[in-house]
């Protein structure tokens, strides 16, 4: 009996925390129109309902938490975060292995350390999912993950274990190797690679079991992105890299993600037409080199032109590493993007360039219950994110 009683103690705790009310004046769900004075409904670490507060009653035991604005947890579509440290010393930055500019093999999974102190400080500001890997800078430079912002390992924090395979145009890679030393040289060095692939593939299939080559881990690596397993994201900047991108998906069938794409914008009928979504480059970045005739406006031109997109914090060469995604966001609305486009591409159309949207980045019901809670307009620079809540957990509480 006694021992029945103390389980009871112990569980209740979890059982009140299990079942949560969030109330705002305005709900943006990402599954349609913005909500005026809105409920979301949490239970047992999913969205059970979602409405205004006319049509959803908040059952009793249910813990309420209220603030001006609510949305689904922002999705930092880019970043390295996890893999680079806040530190900026070698001991904490994995983000990019410069021994070879071709290793698809690399997995940033193995590198990843959910007790980060960058991760804790990107969920304050409110990304729940995050999408990282190693940094621009290698021609091929590996595979990489998407965690849930709230694990302090791998295993409790992974949503996707290898997500994309990591690729790099631009002047940054001939900085980083002695090869290549053009742009042509480096892209006849991914085609060499891929062509590779292909027949390592081949050799694999047409082999009795008893003669199998011996395994080649960048070959498979290689082999699922060909197969349309597992998508490409490549950073190209200038638009003669983009072109080479696009080509380059073309003529391997590759399921292609323009990551930065400075001059996207120049280009807006050319990625139209390939149907590929462009994670674009953080606004707040210091455009020179590759960069220098990056815009402001490029988020609102995408979103003018019919063109799937999302926000990314990047990556930093120097403390602290990564950026503010939703300081981002605020840039382009500040440039002609609507708020609500804007906390789309935070989330489930960031979701949905991931690859994840059954399962995150918008407020509906099944999905995990990731939320986050402002105590103003999230694109007002005094505004504040005021309460964090990954998987139905309260992991941030700062409103008065």
């Amino acid at each position: 009996m006694l021992r029945t009683v103390m389980m009871f103690f112990l569980v209740l705790p979890v059982m009140l925390f299990a079942q949560i009310a969030v109330t705002g004046e305005l709900v943006y769900s990402s599954a349609g129109d913005p909500i005026q004075n809105g409920v979301v409904l949490l239970k047992d670490g999913k969205i059970e309902k979602v409405g205004a507060a006319a049509d959803v009653a908040i059952p009793d035991g249910y813990r309420v938490m209220s603030g001006k604005v609510i949305s689904p947890g922002l999705i930092d579509a880019h970043s390295v975060v996890g893999i680079a440290g806040m530190y900026n010393t070698r001991f904490d930055q994995d983000q990019l292995d410069k021994s070879s500019p071709i290793q698809p093999e690399l997995r940033a999974m193995d590198a990843y350390n959910g007790r980060e102190g960058l991760v804790e400080w990107v969920r304050r500001f409110g990304v729940t999912t995050l999408h990282t890997g190693h940094a621009p800078g290698a021609l091929i430079s590996g595979q990489t993950v998407i965690v849930k912002t709230d694990g302090e390992t791998l295993e409790t924090a992974v949503v996707k274990p290898t997500a994309m395979m990591t690729m790099t145009l631009g002047s940054n890679v001939r900085s980083n190797f002695k090869s290549p030393g053009t742009r042509a040289k480096g892209m006849a060095m991914i085609r060499s690679q891929l062509f590779k692939s292909q027949g390592y593939a081949k050799k694999v299939a047409n082999a009795k079991k008893d003669k199998m080559p011996e395994r080649d881990l960048a070959h498979e690596a290689i082999g699922k992105t060909l197969s349309g397993e597992m998508p490409v994201l490549l950073t190209a900047q200038r638009s003669t890299e983009i072109m080479s991108a696009l080509r380059l998906a073309k003529e391997f069938d590759l399921n292609l993600v323009l990551d930065g794409a400075a001059e996207a914008y120049m280009l807006l009928d050319k990625i139209k037409a390939a149907d590929v979504p462009v994670i674009i480059h953080p606004t707040m970045a210091r455009n020179r080199g590759d960069t220098r005739n990056a815009t402001y406006e490029t988020a609102a031109k995408l979103h003018k032109a019919g063109i799937l997109f999302a926000f990314q914090s990047g990556y930093e060469g120097y403390v602290p590493k990564t950026r503010v995604l939703v300081y981002e966001a605020a840039i382009a609305v500040a440039n002609g993007l609507p708020a609500d486009a804007a906390i789309k591409a935070m989330t489930i159309d960031a979701a949905k360039i991931l690859g994840i949207d059954a399962r995150v980045g918008s407020l509906e019901a099944g999905k995990d219950a990731d939320v986050v809670i402002y105590d103003g307009d999230p694109f007002e620079y005094t505004s504040h994110v005021c309460g964090v809540i990954i998987n139905g957990k309260v992991v941030s509480e700062e409103c008065e």
